[in-house]
């Protein structure tokens, strides 16, 4: 954790020397929430969360001729339990448009989920706890934020993607080697609203997430498949 609290200090100080340098607007939030996890049949998990966030324009697009701004950013996401709850990181960049109180965004972003650890009856091994594979995605997300009422301070923004196949990295030490799980599908899901004060914003987020995988020697008794749902409350400030 104290590594992480390091890297995350790391980060702001990053984009607060960039907003010196170039003058460019950058925003920096913090949320706090609960998260609930379901994993294959077993029963649902609920946690406290923790995520913060942080974009920056690398380019200011011209409006008027249509030409769009270049972000980039990331989050983390930190659960209280994380035997139960997977912990993510994520760095993303793209272009956004912006046309009258309309925004559209599409980022490339890259997410490293690490998962909780389970129990699992192993072929030829006997009940043993099962080390999941990490997950690093590659997601291409939609977001669309619209802007209104008195000076265009409140907005509402939905983002979304299907997921591909994961890149899999080793988990931890398992006594049986298994194959990597196979996607069948995958998506996420996330919405928010809320209101800009000007150097400061405050929000509240929902988002769902659901992976769904090949029941083979890879998935054994589907410990992969996953759902998860999230709500944040949040504040942030505007440079």
């Amino acid at each position: 954790m104290r590594r992480c609290k390091t890297h995350v200090l790391g980060v702001c100080f990053g984009l607060l020397v960039a907003v010196s340098a170039y003058g460019q607007r950058v925003n920096v939030g913090i949320d706090a929430g609960e998260t609930t996890d379901k994993y294959g049949s077993l029963p649902s998990n609920t946690s406290l969360e923790l995520g913060l966030d942080g974009q920056i324009t690398l380019i200011k697009g011209n409006e008027k001729k249509g030409g769009p701004s270049i972000v980039a950013g990331g989050e983390l996401l930190f659960p209280s339990d994380s035997n139960n709850h997977p912990r993510e990181y994520a760095i993303f960049g793209g272009p956004v448009f912006k046309g009258h109180n309309f925004t559209f965004g599409l980022n490339a972003q890259i997410r490293k989920i690490v998962q909780p650890p389970a129990t699992e009856s192993i072929p030829n091994a006997g009940t043993q706890v099962l080390n999941r594979y990490t997950m690093e995605l590659l997601e291409i997300p939609v977001t669309i934020k619209y802007v209104f009422g008195p000076g265009r301070h409140a907005f509402v923004q939905v983002q979304g993607s299907p997921e591909f196949s994961p890149r899999w990295r080793n988990g931890g030490f398992n006594p049986v080697a298994l194959p990597h799980p196979s996607l069948d599908y995958g998506y996420y899901a996330r919405g928010s609203v809320g209101y800009n004060f000007g150097k400061w914003y405050a929000k509240a987020t929902y988002q769902g997430r659901s992976f769904e995988f090949s029941n083979n020697a890879g998935n054994p008794s589907g410990v992969y498949n996953w759902r998860n749902h999230m709500i944040f409350g949040g504040v942030g400030l505007v440079f």
